[in-house]
């Protein structure tokens, strides 16, 4: 049952992306589609709470499969936020609060993780805010617990996913999105 209430809301967000957005999307290199063996996405240029509109882009299996075998580590100050929080608990059965340390939080959600899962994230580990830096005024960086997750699989493709960012839409500070914008999201697709 929560795999279908997973799936119809995760259904319900793509519907919303293609309703309100008008998203472009760019493959990048050889293989420029889905693939059913995809094990892992990462969104690179993360600059918004807003990012599941990108949803609008995949196909309905691979939304089946996020319902079912969706992994997600959520930064504990966004977890702890009352809808938020509950949002991303909703949207993937193995939601997992981390800390943004390699600490237990870490460890916990590199144990989540089996030969079916589907890990969804975003490696830099912060929102860029509209100055192109993080919220501490640091530059932004890809966080390196991500060769622990690509260390995970034997097998499967990891789809790229490049941000053309959503400050536009909606800022980390913004209380609500603006409607019908132009998005640009890169795709690509790596053994």
């Amino acid at each position: 049952m929560r795999t279908l209430l997973t799936f119809f809301v995760l259904l319900s967000i793509k519907l919303f992306g293609h309703l309100f957005y008008q998203i472009k999307v760019r493959w990048v290199g050889e293989n420029q589609r889905f693939l059913d063996s995809t094990r892992m996405i990462l969104l690179l240029n993360h600059t918004s709470l807003f990012e599941p509109i990108y949803l609008a882009v995949l196909p309905v299996s691979l939304i089946w499969k996020i319902a079912k075998f969706g992994v997600l580590p959520g930064a504990d100050i966004t977890m702890r936020r009352p809808v938020m929080g509950w949002f991303f608990r909703l949207v993937t059965p193995g939601t997992v609060s981390i800390s943004r340390r390699l600490d237990k939080t870490w460890k916990d959600f590199l144990n989540r993780i089996d030969e079916k899962s589907i890990v969804l994230i975003a490696p830099e580990g912060r929102m860029k805010r509209s100055s192109g830096l993080d919220k501490s005024g640091q530059p932004m960086t890809v966080r390196g617990g991500i060769f622990d997750l690509i260390n995970k699989f034997s097998d499967g493709y990891l789809l790229l996913a490049y941000s053309g960012g959503l400050h536009h839409i909606m800022r980390p500070e913004d209380k609500l999105p603006k409607l019908f914008k132009r998005v640009l999201l890169s795709l690509e697709m790596v053994d």
